[in-house]
């Protein structure tokens, strides 16, 4: 399985913010859309990501306060990206690795999606079941041997 799966599956809606955009407007589209990460692009260009996590430790470097802080100055400047061809283990290997719960999909220097840990694991466990679901059918339909060797002798 590979990360275009997962992509379409899910959809291409993508959140994107500037990162000269106040920290504090950032947070109001998240809440609004109920999302935990933006893309942060500027001119075009992938420049960062903003999770819960970087709001989080800039609210503690802060006394609990964005105030007037920038996009720019939470951000992490070197997310962790994926492709559409990147498989499935290798995304979970690099999102565990790294403890990153959200991956932006990169196709050269266009943003294809995000895919977050929760879209792997989604991917993961159907994967299983229907694997599982095949097995069983398989299992199911397995020839019985008294059967097997009456249409033998016929």
């Amino acid at each position: 399985m590979k990360v275009s799966d997962i992509l379409r599956v899910k959809g291409n809606t993508l959140y994107t913010v500037d990162p000269s955009r106040h920290l504090s407007e950032a947070i109001q589209i998240m809440s609004e859309r109920d999302i935990g990460s933006l893309v942060v692009m500027e001119h075009g260009d992938l420049v960062g990501m903003l999770t819960f996590r970087e709001i989080i430790q800039s609210l503690v470097k802060n006394d609990g306060s964005v105030g007037t802080l920038r996009v720019r100055a939470a951000m992490d400047d070197a997310p962790l990206t994926c492709t559409m061809e990147t498989d499935m283990d290798e995304v979970r290997r690099m999102m565990l690795d790294r403890h990153a719960r959200y991956m932006p999909v990169m196709d050269s220097r266009m943003l294809m999606g995000v895919i977050s840990f929760y879209d792997v694991a989604k991917a993961v466990v159907d994967s299983q079941n229907f694997e599982n679901q095949m097995l069983k059918a398989y299992i199911r339909d397995w020839p019985d041997e008294d059967k097997a060797q009456a249409a033998a002798g016929a």
